[in-house]
C-alpha cells in the first residue's frame, strides 16, 4: 500500500484536508477543525502542486486543475463523477441533468447518492449541482459553502 499524505489548506471558507501519495491526490474535504499545525517533514510534489492551484483557485486565478487525482468508487460513481467535471466552469447542472447525460433518468437518487460520495471537492466540482427546481441541494462542505463557491466562480467567470 502506499504512504499516504496530508497537507491541510486554509481557504478562506474553511480548512480544507488534501490527502494524496507520491502520484496523486485522493481527496480534498473540508474539515471543521483548525489547521494542523504537525509538521512533516516531507510532503509529495503532486500535494504542493494541488495546494497552489486550490490557492490560484480561491485568487481568482485558476478555473482548471492539472494535477492528477485517483477516487475509488463503483463504476456507476465513476461514470457519474466524470459526467461532473463536464459541468462548465461557474455554471450549475441538477441530479437530473447527470441522470439524463448518462440516458438514465430513472437514476436521479443514485446520481445524487453518488454526487455524495465524492472526495474531491471542488476538483469534481459536486458544488455545481442544484435541484431542479434551481434550489441548492445538500453539499458535504454545507450549504453556506456551495453558495459561497458558485458565487465566487460567477465573479471569476
Amino acid at each position: 500500500m502506499n504512504k499516504e499524505f496530508k497537507l491541510d489548506y486554509q481557504s478562506p471558507i474553511g480548512v480544507i484536508e488534501i490527502i494524496g501519495s507520491e502520484e496523486c491526490i485522493q481527496s480534498i474535504m473540508f474539515v471543521d477543525r483548525d489547521i494542523s499545525m504537525e509538521h512533516q517533514p516531507y510532503v509529495p510534489k503532486v500535494l504542493r502542486d494541488c495546494y497552489n492551484q486550490l490557492d490560484e483557485y480561491f485568487k481568482g486565478e485558476r478555473q482548471i486543475f492539472t494535477f492528477p487525482y485517483e477516487q475509488k468508487g463503483t463504476l456507476f460513481q465513476q461514470t457519474v463523477w466524470a459526467e461532473l467535471t463536464k459541468i462548465p466552469f461557474a455554471e450549475t447542472a441538477s441530479y437530473r441533468n447527470i441522470a439524463c447525460s448518462l440516458q438514465n433518468e430513472k437514476a436521479i437518487r443514485a446520481v445524487g447518492n453518488a454526487n455524495g460520495k465524492n472526495k474531491l471537492s471542488i476538483i469534481i466540482p459536486c458544488h455545481r449541482i442544484i435541484g431542479s427546481n434551481g434550489s441548492l441541494t445538500g453539499y458535504a462542505g454545507g450549504l453556506w459553502r456551495k453558495e459561497w463557491l458558485l458565487n465566487h466562480e460567477r465573479k471569476m467567470k
